[in-house]
């Protein structure tokens, strides 16, 4: 369904509060590219933890809509992104998701750049030519205690702001000392709100998520705060005795809600995400003192949600890829030195997530199918249990609309 772009400002202006979105919102392409040029062209995104990247040389390549990128640390141990594509006649130089490189080499013409994005050889280019104008052209870069964020604007937003605030929650992880232990990308036919959407309640958790159930709370009094703000008791004891152990857990949320994070308790007497409750890895990843601090939930809009457990942590990325398809990516951290079948099983480990996703992927797709029939209207949410829901789509649809206002205001 194509919206024309004056229409998306009405279908802004008549969203009821509350409700789900009109079905252009989950299908049109015309505001997938909306969501693409305003958010995700212009937002800093998740891309990878900075231990996939452990060697020289190591590279990963992500693609963010129409844009190609490479993700490589230099033989200074520096992380450094660049567009992914040749300064000669425009080919990719890295074509596999990932790797390890001496050099990158464009695999047309041999056109030759180090690792820091400098071009080093161009055969026969003649006397005039100046490499030095023809370096690979960066991508903006930041390191969050070894979290890697890019973003694919010349003129990025503030990340410091965000990053002051996630750093004590994350400094006793101690993700410099991790390893990925596992990897996983799913494609889920559905539009990347509905991904969104469908992880920021949990509603849908005891009628679909047997094994998440066994250790992720289900009460929304422990599970989140209340629609009002509040928090209720027996969630402040929690955050009070992990805050008292040293590790920050208080709700810490970014004023638009672009960001938000807090270290929630799970089920009682579960210390992870397995089966039996019990932790997952035997070496723990940081320096979580009590071993049932449960989990600090960090998620940043657009692109990623994650869990830091006390003996591990899991990273998920949100990658839009058609206005009905997205990708998300899951990586298992644990600790650099834990070792595979003595610290840990790696079925026990991941065999919770890898069902919870295949679970989520349905879901999504089904919620996709339907928004397509022409008798689909926007729906109330759950005060009381959609109350994360609610938020994400106000944080969208106000900054959609913000984004669009120049765009309006230049055309009257």
């Amino acid at each position: 369904m194509t919206v024309p772009t004056h229409s998306i400002y009405d279908l802004l202006a008549r969203r009821v509060p509350g409700h789900s979105l009109e079905q252009p919102f989950y299908t049109s392409p015309a505001i997938y590219e909306l969501d693409l040029e305003h958010i995700f062209y212009k937002e800093w995104l998740y891309a990878v933890p900075a231990c996939q990247l452990a060697k020289t040389g190591s590279y990963v390549t992500m693609r963010v809509g129409a844009y190609e990128v490479v993700i490589v640390r230099g033989r200074d141990g520096e992380i450094r992104a660049f567009h992914n594509s040749c300064r000669h006649r425009g080919s990719l130089i890295c074509k596999a998701r990932q790797g390890q490189v001496a050099k990158l080499v464009c695999p047309y013409h041999q056109w030759t750049y180090e690792l820091d994005g400098k071009l080093i050889w161009a055969n026969d280019m003649g006397p005039d030519f100046d490499a030095s104008k023809h370096g690979l052209k960066p991508v903006s870069l930041r390191n969050l205690e070894d979290l890697i964020y890019i973003c694919l604007s010349e003129t990025p937003p503030d990340f410091e702001t965000f990053a002051e605030l996630a750093r004590p929650y994350l400094a006793i992880h101690d993700l410099k000392d991790a390893k990925v232990a596992y990897t996983s990308t799913i494609v889920e036919k559905g539009n990347w709100k509905l991904v969104w959407e469908n992880n920021r309640e949990c509603y849908h958790c005891s009628s679909n998520h047997p094994a998440l159930c066994r250790s992720f709370p289900l009460d929304p009094n422990v599970a989140g705060v209340s629609p009002d703000g509040s928090i209720s008791d027996v969630l402040q004891a929690h955050f009070d005795r992990c805050e008292a152990a040293g590790a920050p857990a208080q709700f810490r949320i970014a004023g638009d809600g672009q960001y938000r994070l807090a270290r929630m308790p799970l089920q009682e007497k579960a210390m992870s995400y397995t089966l039996d409750g019990k932790a997952a890895v035997n070496k723990n990843l940081g320096r979580v003192a009590l071993p049932d601090a449960g989990t600090l939930l960090k998620f940043h809009y657009p692109s990623t949600w994650n869990h830091f457990l006390p003996d591990h942590s899991l990273t998920f990325r949100v990658t839009p890829i058609s206005p009905m398809e997205t990708e998300v990516t899951t990586t298992w951290l644990v600790h650099k030195d834990a070792v595979e079948g003595v610290d840990y099983d790696l079925k026990r480990l991941t065999e919770v997530w890898i069902a919870t996703n295949d679970e989520d992927r349905e879901i999504i797709e089904t919620n996709q199918q339907g928004i397509l029939s022409p008798a689909y209207v926007p729906g109330p949410y759950s005060p009381i249990q959609e109350s994360g829901v609610v938020q994400f789509v106000e944080w969208y649809a106000t900054w959609l609309e913000r984004s669009l206002t120049p765009m309006r205001q230049a055309a009257e």
